[in-house]
């Protein structure tokens, strides 16, 4: 067995895309009839739902948080719960508007660091939170954030073709916080860079440069294309050392970590290079690291070797495609 081989498996076989698996079930136990509002369909799948208003669209969006994270990490989980949000409304083109919480601890001292954590977030990306539900008279700390934003253009993992470059950014400028695999970009970095730095997707999709993105998450940056290709009826190849990454990680501790601050999008050849410049100019790695194609594969490549890691024809991973 090659070392790219194995590789592919104990991603495809990791507890990242593990999660992702969970949603197809979810899918299978909704209603399957195209929702409407406005004389648009809204798809289901993305980052965040896309409702049309007026000349734009409003999003919406979710984030529970495993319990076992919220007792080990509560400031960190709370800090999540607002951007990790935020990445999702910014993943979509859009820009926050606020957030709504629910907090469930056994009593006031374990409800702090989520808090505190929390608040400290709303600060830092300017978004405030407005409400949300309190019971502090629970068995174990838990926590699920809720945000809304406004999109004037849409980013949609729907909106994908084939023969687009894919491009992975990512803020390299961060720490793992030991000894899990959660790369840490955001907490100590200035205020404005990190929301400047975020103002970049909605710019992206305002001047025509995008049309398909996702933000990274906790199934890294290769689950991550997955998902959008799934979304988008379509297959690619991902040349794994393209993958922006700082020089002193693992490779596959990388692949499969959730960074604070990335990105995945499908971008035609004759914009590719504007958009990676936008990144770089911000000090974010931007690279081409694959190609999108029709075939409803997805593949990975190293060298001149080259391994299937998942066919969407005959295995859904979130069950959200076009078919």
């Amino acid at each position: 067995m090659t070392w790219l081989t194995d590789l592919t498996l104990r991603i495809r076989q990791g507890l990242g895309l593990a999660h992702k698996r969970d949603i197809s079930y979810v899918m299978k136990q909704l209603p399957q009839v195209p929702h409407w509002h406005s004389g648009a369909e809204i798809a289901v799948g993305d980052d965040c739902a896309a409702i049309p208003d007026g000349d734009g669209y409003l999003l919406l969006a979710s984030e529970g948080y495993l319990n076992d994270f919220v007792a080990s990490q509560p400031w960190f989980a709370g800090y999540c719960g607002v951007m990790v949000n935020v990445s999702d409304i910014y993943a979509m083109g859009g820009r926050p508007i606020a957030v709504v919480d629910a907090i469930w601890s056994d009593g006031e001292n374990q409800a702090k660091p989520i808090l505190e954590g929390l608040a400290t977030a709303s600060q830092v990306y300017g978004v405030p939170v407005v409400g949300g539900h309190t019971n502090l008279r629970n068995d174990a700390p838990q926590l699920s954030v809720a945000i809304l934003g406004r999109a004037k253009r849409l980013l949609s993992s729907f909106a994908a073709k084939p023969e687009q470059n894919l491009l992975a950014a990512i803020d390299l400028r961060g720490h793992f916080r030991e000894p899990y695999l959660w790369w840490d970009a955001s907490t100590g970095a200035p205020l404005e860079r990190l929301r400047q730095d975020l103002e970049l997707l909605p710019t992206l999709a305002e001047t025509d440069l995008c049309v398909s993105a996702k933000d990274i998450s906790n199934a890294g940056v290769i689950g991550t294309l997955l998902m959008l290709l799934e979304c988008s009826g379509l297959g690619g190849v991902i040349d794994i050392n393209a993958i922006p990454r700082p020089t002193d990680i693992d490779l596959e501790r990388w692949l499969r970590c959730f960074p604070s601050y990335g990105f995945v999008l499908s971008v035609d050849e004759v914009d590719s290079e504007a958009v990676i410049e936008r990144f770089n100019q911000r000090g974010i790695a931007c690279a081409a690291i694959g190609r999108t194609d029709d075939s409803g594969q997805l593949r990975l490549k190293a060298d001149d070797e080259e391994q299937l890691l998942w066919d969407l024809n005959t295995e859904p991973l979130i069950g959200c495609g076009p078919k």
